[in-house]
């Protein structure tokens, strides 16, 4: 019985180790591999191609036959290096502008009745039931030369004459910041809640002004929803399509439009696989140094 118990606890532990091998390890060595292949016009597009009846000779060829040139060719072209820029300042000012809105919201539903926070948690996450490529269209209807924002600012004689909202930066930080609002909500909202309201009385009883608690001892608590909602965040707006795509121009190319158009514009698989893993490594980074500073809290 023990020892059946324990072959259950290590086949426990060994799925998400298994998850991630089969979904993320295998799939990153096959893009890591084209990336060091060359374009060829065939199905797949690239070679060498791994013949495996070959035996060890074929494996020396195919290794041997591996090439940086997709890399070189990455650090050569301005194209690459403003497509990440781009996408890492677009990330980075939504990120902020989310984080302003976002706090606020969420301070206000940890401090709503109990009995209220489920329905306007609720009503955060709503809009969010409909599909994602019809709210990202929605918006076109929105921004676009005579639509509803234009005929609003008309109608409120704030603006003489259409302003032109589509296909600019501001349509863009527009649609990213309300797709990924909840996303930032959320984490700060469950940092918020779980917070101790004892010491914000203890605050109050030392003579501590609010704005003084609040910048002192409410936002260092909630720093860990900060970082996780930041996260949440800036990763996937780095590598967003969809909405610079439909809202923004060719000024706002972002490094998932470059990819979109390698892989299916170009068919050039290797450069596009070259961008994915170095798109990855930029990435990580962030990642790891939040998992340690997590690990550290934990153990504190």
């Amino acid at each position: 019985m023990e020892r059946q118990r324990d072959w259950v606890t290590r086949a426990a532990i060994l799925v998400p180790y298994a998850w991630l091998i089969a979904f993320f390890l295998l799939p990153f060595l096959i893009v890591l591999k084209i990336s060091f292949s060359q374009t060829t016009i065939a199905q797949p597009p690239y070679t060498p191609l791994l013949d495996l009846s070959a035996g060890w000779e074929g494996l020396k060829d195919f290794f041997a036959a591996l090439s940086a040139e997709n890399y070189k060719t990455l650090f050569s072209d301005s194209l690459y290096a403003w497509s990440y820029l781009k996408s890492l300042q677009v990330a980075t000012i939504s990120t902020v502008i989310l984080l302003l809105i976002g706090y606020p919201v969420a301070y206000a539903l940890a401090r709503a009745p109990r009995r209220w926070q489920g329905v306007l948690v609720l009503m955060v996450v709503l809009p969010f039931w409909t599909s994602f490529l019809i709210r990202v269209y929605a918006w076109i209807n929105v921004l676009q030369h005579d639509g509803l924002l234009n005929r609003a600012l008309l109608a409120l004689r704030i603006i003489d004459a259409p302003v032109t909202w589509l296909a600019t930066d501001t349509a863009v930080y527009l649609g990213i910041v309300y797709s990924y609002f909840p996303f930032m909500v959320l984490p700060l909202f469950a940092a918020l809640e779980r917070m101790d309201d004892t010491l914000l009385e203890a605050a109050a009883d030392l003579g501590s002004p609010p704005w003084r608690t609040f910048f002192q001892v409410t936002v260092p608590l909630s720093l860990p929803g900060i970082a996780a909602g930041s996260l949440l965040c800036f990763i996937p707006i780095v590598g967003e399509f969809v909405i610079p795509d439909l809202l923004g121009s060719s000024s706002t190319a972002m490094i998932g439009q470059t990819l979109w158009l390698e892989f299916f514009g170009n068919r050039d698989w290797p450069v596009a696989s070259a961008l994915a893993v170095v798109l990855l490594c930029i990435l990580v980074p962030p990642i790891l140094i939040y998992r340690q500073r997590e690990a550290r809290q934990m153990e504190g």
